[in-house]
């Protein structure tokens, strides 16, 4: 099981909601082509890719959202300022993830932000896919139907890629 008792709550939500999913562990992974590589029955287009980053709207305290898009694409920085009226991104420091989802490493953010109270905004690309793959911590998968992970996070749909 994961380093990281996040993997065993989203796999709770799942069997109470009685949805599919594929879990299994792997050798600890950091980036979107490490995952890739190791998952072999998914693209790399399926992987779910969460990033923190930390946004100041205009007008309003700065905040930590998250974003999350096909593992094979980059945000923009410039479409996210946008949907959040801000002048000011930037990638949330290590610290500032480990306190917000209490010590999941780097490469291993489930595309969860609402189970740390974050807002969540995807882009419309990730529902492209039928199955969406994500960590849930650095050495465990999750896979789950797009439609399903729509339901359970109810992100903001947003063109948010490069």
């Amino acid at each position: 099981m994961s380093e990281h008792p996040i993997a065993q709550q989203i796999i709770d939500i799942l069997r109470k909601e009685g949805f599919w999913y594929d879990a299994f562990e792997h050798e600890p992974v950091r980036t979107s082509q490490d995952a890739a590589n190791i998952r072999d029955s998914y693209t790399m287009q399926q992987g779910a890719k969460a990033l923190i980053v930390r946004v100041k709207p205009v007008g309003q305290a700065k905040e930590l959202v998250m974003l999350v898009l096909p593992g094979d694409k980059q945000f923009d920085g410039d479409k996210v300022k946008n949907l959040f009226n801000t002048k000011d991104i930037r990638f949330a420091t290590e610290a500032e993830i480990d306190t917000v989802t209490h010590g999941i490493k780097p490469g291993g953010l489930p595309p969860f932000g609402n189970l740390f109270n974050l807002r969540v905004a995807a882009d419309p690309t990730i529902f492209d896919n039928e199955k969406i793959i994500f960590n849930a911590g650095r050495n465990f998968s999750i896979a789950i139907e797009s439609k399903d992970y729509k339901r359970l996070v109810n992100p903001i749909i947003e063109d948010i890629i490069s």
